[in-house]
């Protein structure tokens, strides 16, 4: 029997509580900045942040994966099992490696010597980073029961989660505001938002888990080698933006170019990280060679949107966001408004390039992406080399946006060249 073919209005019912859901998300980093923007010493606590949140998650971006793998893997009790057991093994190295840079010499040295960062802002970056040892089990828990609602089709309850999340967040904000201050106040009320998060999704798997009948089961051999690339894949793409860091901290603006990257990063989760789900989207939703098209004008629809957004952000509605809202003054947000203008080009591409990892995903060429993101890491090696010598008189904030937006074009121009080999 074929499938029905597949419509704007069943993608915008998959899609859109997803994207609420990464929304809710970024609204809680949005939150989290807001509240550092208000300490005491406000540029360094937001570099610190944002310089431990960048190395956390290049250290547990494995475990990033775990919906698309679970989506792909998990056809009954065996190889729920088996995804299991990944989950559990990647949570305990990031675990491990979060530990070693908190309470290490390895810590001083990847935030001193690597990153560049100043004394003060690598003592608080490690005490955030000692908070959060505990996060890669809630997190990787997280991904893999929020697979198992994808497959059900039912996105709306981890956008529920998420929204619980928020809460949660602001009461812990509020809360701990009496013992904790600082970067360590943000990562507290971080890691128990997530606690409870993670339980109400759990909560939903639960009640909505498919039964799948007559599916070929996959062994936990299979589920590691398929697995296993995209965990390599996912960490080499969150390598850029700590090379990113690395690369502005050497600047002469560092502090404030480091801040600023954290306050520009914060907007493109929120405005362009909903794409990711497209990922999702192409091997939840497509089932015949009809489907492809409608995703794709789906995507331009919704990435063209938020660019918009990105560009009102960045200019008409500059004072009220950046500064009502985020508590920035004057100087910062003049600062970032142009190199955020220019992230309106990011939505298109970050979008494109989810589609086509959604392909390669489900054709299990899972080997694909984990080149195209070895290629983005040379790519900023090769800056990493030139930018200190050739961009002093430039703006740090406008060589990260440059070179983030210029990675994101590099992995799509090269995923397309092999879909069409």
């Amino acid at each position: 029997m074929s499938n029905p073919p597949l419509t704007l209005k069943a993608i915008s019912l998959f899609f859109f509580p997803l994207m609420l859901n990464v929304q809710f998300m970024s609204v809680s980093h949005s939150f989290i900045n807001a509240a550092l923007a208000r300490q005491p010493d406000p540029v360094i606590t937001l570099a610190a942040f944002s310089v431990a949140m960048v190395l956390h998650m290049f250290v547990a971006a494995p475990s990033y994966q775990n919906q698309a793998i679970t989506i792909a893997m998990v056809r009954g009790r065996r190889s729920l099992i088996g995804t299991a057991l990944f989950v559990l093994t990647i949570a305990v190295y990031v675990a491990l490696f979060l530990g070693l840079l908190a309470w290490s010499p390895l810590g001083d040295l990847v935030l001193t010597q690597v990153l560049g960062v100043g004394p003060q802002i690598a003592t608080e970056a490690k005490a955030v980073l000692g908070i959060l040892v505990p996060l890669p089990f809630l997190t990787g828990a997280r991904g893999m029961l929020q697979g198992m609602v994808m497959q059900a089709r039912r996105t709306a309850p981890v956008s529920i989660a998420t929204a619980v999340r928020i809460g949660i967040l602001l009461a812990l904000l509020a809360l701990l505001s009496g013992w904790l201050s600082g970067a360590r106040l943000a990562a507290a009320a971080l890691l128990g938002c997530i606690l409870v998060e993670t339980l109400f999704v759990g909560w939903f798997a639960l009640r909505y888990r498919v039964r799948h009948h007559d599916e070929e089961e996959h062994s936990v051999g299979e589920i590691f080698r398929f697995a296993l690339p995209l965990a390599f894949s996912s960490s080499m793409q969150h390598m850029v933006p700590l090379q990113i860091n690395a690369i502005i901290s050497r600047l002469p603006d560092g502090e404030l170019a480091l801040a600023a990257f954290g306050i520009i990063r914060g907007f493109l989760f929120l405005l362009a990280g909903p794409l990711r789900n497209l990922m999702q989207s192409y091997q939840t939703l497509v089932r015949q060679p009809e489907d492809y098209p409608v995703l794709v004008t789906f995507h331009r629809r919704v990435s063209g949107t938020l660019a918009a957004l990105i560009l009102l952000t960045a200019y008409p509605l500059n004072a009220f966001i950046l500064g009502t809202l985020m508590g920035l003054d004057e100087t910062m947000r003049h600062y970032i408004a142009l190199p955020l203008a220019f992230c309106a080009l990011f939505p298109v591409m970050h979008g494109g390039a989810n589609l086509l990892r959604g392909i390669f995903t489900e054709r299990h060429q899972t080997g694909t992406i984990g080149r195209v993101m070895v290629y983005k890491v040379i790519y900023m090696l090769i800056c990493w080399a030139i930018v200190p010598i050739t961009a002093s008189p430039v703006p740090g904030v406008a060589v990260a946006v440059f070179l983030i937006v210029s990675a994101e074009l590099l992995e799509l121009v090269y995923m397309r060249r092999r879909l069409a080999a």
